[in-house]
This record gives C-alpha cells, structure tokens and sequence, in this order.
C-alpha cells in the first residue's frame, strides 16, 4: 500500500510512501478494538469516590423510640438508611478499575484502528514539521492547509518537539503525541490521523514486536 506524501502547505510532494499491509490493510479485529479502548478509559478513573456506611455516620447509638406501641414501624438508629443523614447501602467504595490486557490483543487493537484509518481515507503522510516558535497560528495555518481547520486531529511527532506540542496545545481539536504514545483511543476519537513520515518506520516496528 502507497500513499502521496505532502508538505507542511498541504501540497503534494510528488513521493510516496509504502506502508506495510500487515498494519495498515488488515481487516479490523472491532472486539480487540472495545477491549482496549475500555482499558484507557478505565485506567483514566481516580477510583476515588466515597460514601459514608452506618457504621461511619457520626451520631447517637440511642434507640431513638420505643419499640412498640408508636404505631410506626421500629427504629433503632438515627443513622440507620431510612433516615436523612443516615448511611448509604452499598455506597462506593475507592477501587482500582484498570485491569490486565494482553500485548498482543493492545497491538491488534492499534493495528485495527490504523486500518480503519486507511479505510476510511482519514490518513495523511506529513513530510516533516517545525516551526520557529510555538505559535498557535502557525498550527491553525498547517492544519487549513490540509483542509483539517475544523475536525478533530492527532498528529504523529517521531519525536519530541516542543514547539509543535506547544502550538497545539490552546486548540480544543488538535492533538499531538509522539509516535511511542499511539493509542487506540486516541487514534479513532480523533476525525483524522496525520503521521509525519519518519514515524512510519518506528510506528511498523513497536507494532511488529
């Protein structure tokens, strides 16, 4: 599989890049896909929600009436359900929500998002990327080139650059990640994927271990 490499303009430069069919043209595996993506999102969770049981609630231990002859059901404690201020039943609790995913079923998943990409011709090769200073403008500018000003993208860095990721970062739909930190999530929530060609390579490898 070949796709036209273009410029920072949104120009094509006339060269293409080969990209590997056993990524970028397998058939998508969707339940690999749900596993992953669940497993992001779950590991976003704190796990830090709380709620008071009877036995937490401060207040008096005294039997609040006595038991017959009210003509109202029993009670014992002021902190029991029943009663404003008292204890929850099976309140949350902190807990720890990520869980255990294979590598091989986490690679699938990234190779089968990548694929839908590919499919869905929401796959842009960027030639190469810099700017002189992290402006937000020169950001906007490089995404209306590409005719991408109003979609959600992710940007595919080789490396670190500090100019890019701070250009970036006061738009609400750009994202840019290096090529080590793809992930599924990121890669389907976002409208389009531009990959700088020098994260070709390192992305075909991390994917072929």
């Amino acid at each position: 599989m070949e796709l036209a490499v273009i410029n920072q303009n949104g120009e094509d430069t006339g060269r293409k890049i080969s990209l590997s069919d056993e990524i970028f043209a397998i058939v998508p595996n969707d339940h690999a896909i749900y596993l992953d993506v669940k497993q992001y999102l779950a590991n976003q969770r704190q796990g830090t929600h709380k709620s008071k049981e009877r036995n937490e609630i401060a207040g008096s231990t005294r039997k609040i009436k006595k038991q017959k002859g009210t003509g109202s059901a029993r009670a014992g404690s002021i902190k029991s359900p029943l009663f404003r201020g008292g204890g929850r039943v099976f309140g949350p609790q902190p807990r720890d929500y990520s869980f255990k995913l294979n590598k091989k079923v986490k690679q699938l998943a990234r190779k089968s998002a990548l694929a839908y990409k590919v499919k869905d011709n929401s796959l842009s090769v960027l030639e190469s990327i810099s700017f002189d200073a992290p402006k937000t403008k020169s950001y906007l500018a490089l995404l209306n080139g590409l005719s991408l000003g109003d979609k959600k993208t992710l940007l595919v860095l080789p490396e670190e650059n500090t100019n890019v990721f701070l250009a970036s970062r006061n738009l609400p739909k750009a994202k840019v990640v290096t090529v080590n930190d793809v992930n599924t999530y990121q890669v389907l929530n976002a409208d389009h994927l531009v990959i700088c060609e020098g994260s070709i390579s390192k992305l075909e490898t991390i994917l072929s271990k």
